[in-house]
């Protein structure tokens, strides 16, 4: 696979001021994806740092496993060849392992990214960092709610970063997920729901939204982009089927189709009815789905059995942001949440990307065409390959007068 959704041309040094920049040293990228992300999301919001009360901001932030850089271990790797293709553990005991810089965990620890935007942005309130990956942005969102509604703190940063793109994390998913091979077309590879759909597509990203109460948000004038009125969270079990995860012996059929497995509830559908339930709407008051839409034959196939079962089969229009940039590791659930929350903002749904022949075994209706937004409720949902499932429900909000903004 040669193709990814890479950003390339992010430099962190722009995002930070000076003093700041030599924490660049001890952050792996997806730190700094997340850190420059809550540093625009300050700004946009309006937040005065200088007379917000440090103690009432919070941070929690997602992501997960950290691939860290070959170069971090090139030359300590390279004290322990002793021919081609073999190599000798025990010099890696005694002369490899003292060449590794004695900081390089601290840029691959996941929880440090929680860490660098609370200290960067002095926020001494709660500090956490989810780590559930493509799900772990929504948890992080549930998170700050609680925050919020125990008293906690005022304003939470919420968010993640991540990037799937890099070479360790290339050859892991590789070896653990379905990559689409459509290296002739990469802007077409990512196909979510379509028949002829062949893997999904790795990229990197970040995104972070400034959370707090309405009445606060109202008070200092700011721009709200919407209401969170609900969110849920399930695990399902048929994931052991879904990944061709069989009893040993037998063979491995990783794409599979998804059985319901009678009298048993989807998890996504349980994640699903808890955040709707939560907001107190019902299903056709939805403006549109915003889908997980890996681009897999199984996965897309799972998620639509469970879209269906929670709202009815094609009841709401889905959206899958991944046909414009890929799956995005833990920062996956905060970008995709952003698309969603832009598009009511500016009352234009974008078009799903590629899905030119929808899948009949999935029983979604996929909007493939831009159109205008015309009800004020939209469901982000996600999961992971693990069985995790999240859901949250939003209200688009008209805008205050106010130049500030926050979600």
């Amino acid at each position: 696979v040669s193709i990814g959704g890479v950003i390339e041309d992010f430099d962190p040094k722009t995002f930070f001021e000076k003093k700041d920049r030599k924490r660049l040293a001890i952050m792996s990228r997806p730190f700094q994806l997340a850190a420059a992300a809550a540093k625009l999301a300050v700004e946009d919001a309006g937040l005065n740092l200088e007379t917000l009360d440090p103690t009432r901001l919070a941070t929690v932030l997602g992501t997960g496993a950290v691939a860290c850089e070959p170069v971090e271990f090139a030359l300590g790797g390279s004290r322990c060849v002793i021919g081609a293709g073999r190599i000798d553990l025990h010099r890696w005991g005694r002369e490899g392992m003292s060449l590794v810089p004695p900081t390089w965990m601290l840029a691959y620890i996941p929880n440090m990214v929680g860490c660098h935007v609370s200290v960067m942005n002095n926020a001494q309130g709660p500090s956490n960092t989810m780590t559930q990956t493509d799900v772990a942005g929504l948890l992080a969102l549930a998170e700050a709610c609680r925050y919020l509604e125990r008293g906690a703190a005022d304003v939470v940063l919420v968010g993640g970063g991540d990037t799937r793109v890099s070479v360790m994390s290339l050859v892991r998913q590789q070896i653990m997920q379905p990559i689409s091979r459509r290296n002739h077309e990469p802007t077409r590879a990512c196909r979510p729901f379509d028949r002829d759909r062949d893997g999904l597509v790795l990229g990197e990203g970040g995104a972070v939204f400034v959370v707090e109460t309405a009445e606060n948000a109202q008070r200092r004038g700011a721009r709200i982009y919407a209401e969170i009125l609900g969110y849920g969270a399930a695990f399902d079990t048929s994931v052991d089927r879904r990944l061709g995860r069989w009893p040993r012996g037998a063979p491995i059929l990783r794409d599979q189709p998804y059985t319901p497995r009678p009298g048993k509830q989807h998890g996504l559908t349980r994640a699903i009815r808890s955040a709707v339930q939560q907001a107190a709407i019902a299903a056709n008051q939805l403006d549109h789905v915003n889908a997980h839409g890996l681009g897999t034959v199984a996965d897309d196939h799972w998620e639509a059995c469970g879209l269906a079962e929670a709202l009815g089969p094609g009841a709401v229009p889905v959206f899958a942001p991944k046909s414009y940039f890929g799956l995005l590791g833990g920062a996956t659930a905060a970008v995709e949440l952003a698309a969603s929350l832009l598009a009511m903002h500016h009352r234009q749904l974008p078009a799903t990307l590629n899905c030119d022949h929808p899948d009949p075994n999935c029983p979604v209706r996929v909007a493939t065409t831009a159109r205008s937004i015309s009800k004020p409720y939209f469901l982000k949902v996600s999961f992971t390959e693990l069985g995790q499932c999240a859901a949250v429900v939003c209200r688009a909000s008209p805008a205050p007068t106010g130049k500030s903004g926050s979600g």
